[in-house]
């Protein structure tokens, strides 16, 4: 039958001195293994820390330029509208001109009366209307 060697209940190296460097590099090896994955966790920590701050900020910097887009939209949806608005006033006021320029010649055709009745211009609706009424009252309510 063959020998086998068994070792004692209590490690070898401590009476062994061949086991002894062994066993200070094994022990010395898994403190410097512990110690990086100290430093790895940390560092995993704070870069956490960093993305998670930096999406806060972006998340802030998000709703602020929402809000600046709604407020911008905001305006332009009530500055179209005004615009409209003036659009057709100024459409009125023109059809309303050619209307009281069209009276203003039937006076002159009844009465006999030359009166000075302006062109309407291609660009009515920049230019302030000017309408020139004689000063006799013929029949006409102002």
């Amino acid at each position: 039958m063959a020998a086998s060697v068994q070792r004692p209940a209590s490690s070898g190296s401590e009476s062994d001195p061949r086991y002894a460097n062994i066993d200070e590099r094994k022990r010395k090896r898994m403190l410097s293994n512990r110690e990086s994955a100290r430093r790895s966790r940390m560092k995993k920590r704070k870069l956490m820390e960093d993305l998670c701050n930096e999406v806060s900020l972006l998340q802030k910097e998000n709703s602020r330029l929402y809000k600046e887009i709604n407020a911008s939209t905001q305006h332009y949806i009530e500055m179209e509208s005004a615009n409209n608005l003036l659009r057709a006033e100024a459409m009125g006021l023109t059809e309303r001109l050619r209307s009281l320029n069209s009276v203003l010649h039937i006076v002159e055709e009844v009465n006999g009366y030359a009166v000075e009745v302006p062109e309407i211009p291609d660009d009515s609706l920049f230019k302030p209307l000017v309408v020139a009424v004689p000063e006799a009252n013929y029949g006409v309510s102002r």
